[in-house]
């Protein structure tokens, strides 16, 4: 009779085993997602709600049995809205663990230095996975970088945090300036960084042509910056084809062929770079600049060597067929 009791014992144990072991596998174990998929949590959701769109997508077998599970296993943290990236293979307990900690799928996007600010916002406009209306950021106000951001976020604290980098990042710069730079305040130091920014293309180049265009600051000599006859036409987008003779005659507050000194504001949105540059310009006495062919500048410190260099330019120019 007592061995038959210790074998019934022994048996429901086992048996108990089992069904934990299958219980605990339930959780821990690999669920129903076949392969890697984005899942969105609404705002507001709760965990039987989402386990119910869970159940109802074939991500898991049954929402009650994900309900138990968590409720045992799982710890008591709310979960998060946002999107969450379900991977092939991953357990319920690795899907209760991302909605818990809020580990959701970060998406990009990057803004190029020099890219003006209505191109900023057409950028943030044009991202469906964004939402809110915005206006067009202040010119110069925008760091260029790659920034993350969430599914259905708004777009205005995207565009808030490419601006607070920008602050951050001036703030930082200021202190660091050289004596006797051409500009006195960071709004100037932003303008003058604006025109490096969009008169080459060449890392090199930054700090010779910010070197330049200081000099002729300091001088009170006219920038004669192209970009600045241009930004007032198109707010800085490309404009697809010659300057014509009366804009650069255009009388206005951007553009430096007919008027000393800086623009009243910039003209594009400078990157870190051309920042530093304009902060520790080249130490040199250029004042002229014309491009070589190669994609950079000759440089020249007298209207006379200006003159060969520009010469030289046509030549290659009217060789290449251009003229």
């Amino acid at each position: 009779m007592a061995h038959g009791l210790r074998r019934l014992v022994g048996v429901a144990v086992l048996l108990g085993l089992i069904v934990a072991g299958w219980f605990a596998y339930g959780w821990y174990g690999a669920a129903e997602v076949e392969k890697d998929t984005g899942y969105v949590v609404p705002s507001g959701s709760s965990l039987t709600s989402v386990a119910k769109d869970l159940e109802d997508g074939g991500h898991i077998a049954s929402a009650d049995a994900f309900l138990l599970r968590a409720k045992i296993f799982g710890g008591g943290d709310p979960i998060q809205a946002g999107e969450f990236q379900l991977t092939a293979g991953m357990s319920q307990a690795d899907m209760l663990d991302a909605f818990q900690s809020g580990d959701v799928i970060r998406r990009f996007i990057t803004i190029p230095e020099g890219t003006p600010s209505i191109i900023v916002y057409e950028k943030l406009m044009a991202e469906e996975l964004l939402t809110g209306e915005i206006p067009v950021p202040v010119e110069g106000s925008v760091l260029p970088d790659t920034y993350d951001f969430e599914r259905g976020e708004d777009r205005a604290k995207v565009l808030a945090r490419m601006q607070a980098s920008m602050q951050n990042f001036l703030a930082e710069a200021w202190p660091k300036r050289k004596p006797g730079i051409a500009v006195d305040n960071v709004k100037d130091a932003v303008v003058l960084a604006s025109i490096v920014e969009k008169e080459t293309g060449v890392p090199s180049e930054r700090k010779m042509v910010a070197g330049l265009y200081s000099n002729r600051v300091k001088k009170g000599m006219f920038l004669q910056a192209d970009p600045t006859i241009i930004y007032p036409i198109t707010k800085g987008k490309p404009l697809g084809r010659r300057i014509r003779k009366s804009e650069i005659a255009a009388i206005n507050d951007y553009n430096t062929y007919s008027m000393a000194g800086l623009p009243k504001g910039p003209i594009t949105n400078p990157g870190r770079e051309s920042i530093m540059a304009v902060l520790d310009p080249a130490k040199t006495g250029v004042l002229y600049m014309v491009a070589d062919g190669s994609g950079g500048h000759a440089f020249a410190a007298t209207l006379e060597e200006h003159n060969a260099n520009v010469d030289k330019w046509f030549a290659l120019r009217r060789e290449r067929g251009e003229m």
